[in-house]
């Protein structure tokens, strides 16, 4: 499953959730929610995130960035 650039998806074998970016070579590029480092992940190992879990990483990085862990 090769998911299209802007979804939301999650990688299976870490459990983030991450926005596709792009694709490179093999490999799906993902970046957090709210940016930071992309990381590729293997297309055969991401979901579409439910929206359950998007709401957990935009919560979890809402609180992060209000206790000053990220600008």
């Amino acid at each position: 499953m090769k998911p299209p650039v802007g979804v939301y998806v999650v990688d299976l074998s870490s459990g983030r959730v991450g926005m596709v970016m792009g694709h490179e070579g093999p490999y799906v590029q993902l970046r957090p929610h709210g940016g930071g480092r992309e990381w590729d992940a293997d297309p055969g190992a991401v979901r579409h995130a439910t929206p359950a879990e998007r709401l957990r990483a935009a919560t979890a990085y809402a609180n992060a960035r209000s206790r000053g862990e990220v600008p």
